[in-house]
């Protein structure tokens, strides 16, 4: 009996994957593995495993990388404080490289000929998953659906989908959703009105933060505890890195923060408007510029600014295994070992305010920066580094 030849789906449940499983077993006739990775969006097991058992999927695989996304990939993008275009914390773009390679994993275990993936033909996700997929499995084969199937537009998919009874998910207005990506570092949201960039964008879209006219009238304090650079625990309380971000989400998002509208250029030159719900990630950027402000040198520190465009922009791009953003990681990570203390902060309608750094660094003295009279501080060495940059004028 000739063996079926095997394509590993990322696979997420909804209506695209769907139809892109039906499609792959009409026109590849192989038997396609669904592949979920649970890096913290909302998930449904049961609606995943009937969806894909409905079309006749044997091996349905759903793999909780929470605390790996969260430790391997959020933290060091953390560190090294990526920001793209000054607003866009990357929660999409992080999430691709972890994808891709498990995906890897499973097509090498399972002996697939091919991965695939839902990715648009206008997106930057395409290029993200097919660079993972060439760094750790060159020789598999990358099916790309959107780039090669005859279905143009929603409205063929919304046919595609009736034609082969394959259920067509509504929004909270009772029609076809937005294109939402979600992880437990960020929600994003696409699409419809937000298409042109004069409509603002409908309250009712945002998941997982309320407005700050709608949050609490009384703000909440909270002190987070960082070594070697990464985040460790909240009030005292240490938490594994997936809960711990978890409870940060919960805490910020409630208060109004992490809300980011913009209009990004993607790596293949087009221009896209979007919605992010960053509430975690936007709090931990500011404690962890906290930390470091009292535990760095002023080079390091600047040495790590002048870096971080480009860091942003390798992520951004989707060369995260890329030697380029190793190397810059050696750089971020090169004095994360002072990294470490306390910071306390108050969240309070949507804004994050720093009240406090705690830390047992000596990069701060109080002795040379006290305006109290002191001997460790020479006013003379001051007018000499004056006149000596006088001269750089000239």
């Amino acid at each position: 009996m000739k063996i079926k030849k095997k394509i590993v789906l990322a696979y997420s449940g909804g209506l695209d994957t769907s139809i892109i499983l039906k499609w792959l077993q009409e026109n590849y006739k192989a038997e396609v593995i669904a592949y979920t990775a649970d890096i913290g969006q909302y998930i449904n097991k049961k609606k995943i495993i009937q969806n894909a058992k409905k079309m006749g999927v044997k091996k349905i695989i759903i793999k909780d990388l929470k605390d790996i996304f969260v430790k391997d990939y959020i933290y060091p993008m953390l560190r090294a404080h990526a920001v793209y275009e000054g607003n866009y914390l990357l929660g999409t773009s992080i999430a691709r490289p972890l994808i891709a390679k498990d995906q890897i994993r499973v097509a090498k275990k399972y002996k697939a000929y091919a991965v695939s993936h839902g990715a648009t033909g206008k997106g930057n996700d395409q290029v993200r998953f097919e660079l993972g997929y060439h760094y750790f499995g060159p020789k598999i084969k990358i099916i790309a659906p959107w780039r090669i199937w005859k279905l143009n537009s929603r409205s063929d998919l919304i046919k595609y989908a009736k034609k082969n009874n394959i259920n067509i998910p509504k929004d909270k207005k009772g029609t076809t959703p937005f294109s939402i990506d979600d992880n437990l570092f960020h929600t994003s949201t696409e699409g419809k009105i937000l298409e042109n960039p004069k409509n603002s964008a409908p309250e009712y879209i945002f998941q997982r933060t309320k407005s700050p006219e709608k949050s609490p009238n009384k703000g909440i304090y909270l002190t987070i505890g960082f070594k070697n650079s990464n985040p460790v625990s909240i009030n005292g309380k240490r938490l594994s890195p997936s809960k711990l971000l978890n409870k940060l989400n919960m805490l910020a998002g409630s208060h109004g923060i992490g809300r980011v509208d913009l209009v990004e250029n993607r790596f293949i030159g087009i221009k896209s408007r979007g919605v992010y719900e960053t509430p975690g990630g936007t709090l931990l950027l500011n404690a962890h510029r906290a930390i470091e402000s009292v535990t760095l040198d002023k080079e390091t520190m600047h040495k790590k600014d002048n870096i971080m465009s480009r860091y942003a922009e390798l992520i951004y791009n989707g060369y995260w295994y890329s030697k380029e953003r190793y190397k810059l990681q050696k750089i971020v990570d090169l004095k994360r070992n002072k990294v470490n203390g306390l910071i306390k902060i108050k969240l309070y309608k949507g804004n994050i305010t720093i009240l406090s750094r705690k830390t047992n660094s000596s990069a701060y003295s109080i002795k040379k920066v006290s305006f109290e009279e002191n001997k460790t501080f020479n006013r003379q060495n001051v007018e000499r580094f004056i006149n000596f940059h006088k001269k750089k004028l000239k």
